[in-house]
């Protein structure tokens, strides 16, 4: 079955989130980090981190999956998303043939 792509994007849930994380959240986070590395080690996603832009950090990662049901699952299991919130868009990905 051929791959389908997306984009997730992960929203904090304010501006300055990435700075002034209570130590709760770090460990959310923490969890996480676990959680999507795990997920990359299945070889379901190709990159995930942090994006640094300057008005605002968000999560964005992207994912190879056999449907979207999939993703939605993906999202419901992240610990994150108790104090974020996602939006996810298909994807025409590029990748590397193997």
């Amino acid at each position: 079955m051929e791959k389908k792509y997306f984009a997730l994007h992960l929203l904090p849930s304010r501006p300055d989130f990435a700075q002034t994380m209570t130590e709760e959240e770090r460990n959310i986070m923490k969890a996480h980090i676990g959680y999507w590395t795990d997920l990359m080690n299945q070889g379901k996603v190709l990159v995930f981190g942090p994006v640094l832009d300057p008005a605002e950090i968000y999560g964005l990662g992207i994912v190879a999956v056999d449907n979207e049901q999939e993703v939605k699952d993906f999202i419901e299991g992240d610990p994150a998303g108790k104090i974020n919130r996602y939006e996810y868009f298909p994807m025409n990905a590029v990748v590397p043939s193997k």
